[in-house]
């Protein structure tokens, strides 16, 4: 199925590349105002944070632009080599000596003056081996033997593999992205029943396992309870976002970043965001984001065959979710995770490979009838 040849238009879909370079443009911004009195203070240099996300940017937009050229047909042909390349990359992050702790999770691999996330990119080779084996299976999807169960497989052992780190924000995003993709691909609704059902006791077993999860799950309930410890961060958050008001207090003019808000260039940036540019700001923010959304299912609708389809679901799926799980968190709605704003987060890894993905779903584009 993957040798037919897919007409390809000489342009990719403009309007999404305008979206994904505006939300580019606001993240950059935003990663400098938010965390130049931090940068100063830690590095002596200002810039410090702005110079590296714009290098991210750089080598982000370049992949952007390589993979948007590349056939995404060509990805199904390479699709467990990128598998078995992302597992070796998450086994080799939990070695001593080889991964680097921060923040209290073994997430990252040293190269050099940077680091990789290995995690990071296990969502994407996940999406495009999962692509094809949906697409190759669908007529099986139904059967928990051989279609369900077997995804299910693969989709926890890396779950499994990333809670090592520990790393739980990663794994919910790389878990619903594929139950999306299983779901929509055709899956039988008391499947899902029975696993959302041991997913509760799972989940339950990880808060329990883990004392600090357990004061996640207190400070959310009750953050005053403890206002200097666990429930710091989202009280800083909170009184970012409320001083924003309808029009904020102006680019640049935040008071949360003088070290109230930890590292707010990172997690917690849509707070600084609605600090600054207020209601109107974040409302355009998420204007700009649900468009996204709207863009790429269209593009994944259109697309000419079950694996750019499936493609295309899987990369809007994980954007879309990490956007809904980060700002939940950062206006209270659900416990503190550490997981990145799309485009607008600083950090080499998501940036760079968010954008990666957003290259593939431009090519998927290119042949899609929009």
């Amino acid at each position: 199925m993957f040798s037919k040849r897919i007409s390809i238009k000489d342009k990719p879909d403009y309007f999404l590349l305008t979206l994904i370079l505006l939300l580019l443009g606001i993240g950059v911004m935003m990663v400098y105002s938010s965390s130049y009195i931090w940068a100063e203070y830690k590095y002596a240099d200002s810039l410090y944070f702005l110079k590296r996300q714009l290098l991210f940017a750089g080598v982000g937009v370049a992949g952007m632009i390589f993979f948007m050229y590349i056939p995404y047909s060509n990805w199904a042909k390479y699709a467990k080599v990128i598998l078995l390349i992302c597992f070796a990359l998450l086994l080799l992050v939990l070695i001593p000596g080889v991964g680097l702790t921060r923040g209290g999770a073994q997430s990252w691999i040293g190269v050099g003056a940077f680091s990789i996330q290995p995690s990071e990119f296990m969502k994407l080779g996940l999406i495009i081996f999962l692509s094809v084996f949906l697409s190759t299976n669908q007529k099986y999807i139904t059967s928990f033997k051989k279609g369900f169960f077997p995804a299910l497989i693969l989709v926890f052992t890396a779950f499994g593999l990333i809670m090592l780190q520990p790393d739980l924000g990663t794994g919910m995003v790389l878990v619903l992205t594929c139950m999306i993709m299983i779901f929509v691909s055709g899956a039988r609704i008391s499947h899902f029943v029975g696993l959302g059902v041991l997913g509760l006791i799972g989940f339950a077993l990880l808060i329990i396992s883990a004392p600090y999860r357990i004061s996640r799950i207190t400070a959310f309930l009750n953050p005053w309870e403890d206002p200097l410890g666990d429930g710091f961060q989202i009280i800083q958050s909170l009184y970012a976002i409320g001083p924003g008001g309808l029009m904020g207090v102006g680019l640049g003019n935040s008071l949360q970043k003088y070290f109230y808000l930890p590292e707010p260039q990172t997690d917690f940036i849509f707070a600084i965001l609605g600090e600054e540019l207020g209601f109107i700001g974040g409302s355009i923010l998420l204007i700009l984001f649900v468009l996204l959304f709207w863009r790429g299912v269209r593009v994944a609708i259109e697309a000419p065959d079950a694996f750019g389809r499936f493609l295309a679901l899987g990369i809007v799926s994980m954007l879309t979710v990490q956007v809904m799980i980060n700002i939940s968190v950062v206006i209270g709605l659900i416990p503190v995770t550490g997981i990145t704003l799309p485009f607008l987060s600083y950090g080499g890894s998501s940036l760079t490979l968010t954008l990666c993905s957003v290259g593939i779903l431009l090519n998927i584009s290119r042949s899609a009838k929009l």
